[in-house]
């Protein structure tokens, strides 16, 4: 299943026979919250889910979002009217990453359709609502697995088996710059692939073939296997979304670099190679 669907698409789904759940997502890393900008206007028919409250755990020693416990998104998710045998639709305002979070929860979790909108709300065309829906309870029971998952020391150990791609901006992966945590630079043996070449200047993302060359190149084509990071898993998702349209399936750090930083121990490269 395409994991992307176009604002086009939806309008259509959305009057057809199975009208898919919505779900609006909308956050922005140091911004301000989403729930303004959802009571302001949203998709007729989505609820809106807190990334930082319901999409992540508590920050602490497992990273700045670390992934929620399973049984507290389960009920947020039913909340929302998520159910197994219903579609799913997430969108944020545009820069994808904070739906392509929850599309790897849902997906990690065993939802089997989920898709993101592509463009977010900046490219829908329709209508938009203030009323805040309440739908009926969903069954939706999540059953964690389906998408692979790595850990700190599986990132280091990929980083040197497979290829583990950094999906920060570059001069965060060498280390010129940290606006946000505790020491610069990449896990040793990681590649720089910022998830903002993923897409276009409207944040919609690329034709598969051209992303499918973009990881190819990097090293996905010969790689047995494939994870990515970024700094606290959710522009990290937003790339294991991208591998997915290109056809490659990827591991998510979820911890990221938030937590790999935080831990003196652990060794860190700078500069422009791999290290």
């Amino acid at each position: 299943m395409n994991p992307i669907i176009s604002a086009a698409e939806l309008v259509d789904e959305l009057t057809g026979a199975r009208p898919p759940v919505l779900l609006d997502v909308r956050w922005q890393l140091g911004g301000p919250p989403g729930r303004p900008a959802y009571d302001a206007g949203h998709i007729p028919g989505a609820v809106y889910v807190d990334l930082d409250t319901e999409l992540a755990g508590r920050p602490g020693a497992g990273g700045r979002h670390p992934l929620p416990d399973v049984a507290e998104f389960g009920a947020v998710m039913r909340r929302a009217g998520v159910r197994t045998g219903a579609p799913v639709v997430v969108y944020d305002g545009g820069q994808g990453w904070a739906a392509a979070r929850a599309w790897w929860l849902l997906c990690w979790a065993g939802h089997p359709e989920v898709r993101v909108l592509d463009g977010g709300l900046a490219a829908w065309r329709g209508e938009l609502s203030t009323d805040a829906p309440a739908p009926e309870p969903g069954d939706f029971t999540p059953e964690p697995g389906a998408l692979p998952l790595l850990d700190a020391d599986g990132a280091a150990a990929l980083a040197r088996t497979g290829l583990l791609l950094d999906a920060r901006a570059g001069e965060r992966y060498r280390g010129e710059v940290e606006p946000i945590d505790p020491v610069g630079g990449h896990i040793p043996g990681a590649a720089s692939a910022p998830t903002t070449e993923n897409v276009d200047e409207n944040g919609r993302f690329l034709p598969a073939e051209v992303l499918s060359a973009r990881f190819k190149a990097l090293g996905a084509g010969d790689a047995p296997e494939v994870g990515v990071y970024c700094g606290s898993g959710v522009s990290g998702a937003h790339e294991v979304l991208a591998l997915e349209i290109a056809g490659i399936r990827a591991a998510l750090y979820a911890g990221s670099w938030s937590e790999w930083s935080s831990d003196p121990t652990r060794p860190v490269a700078k500069g422009p190679a791999r290290g």
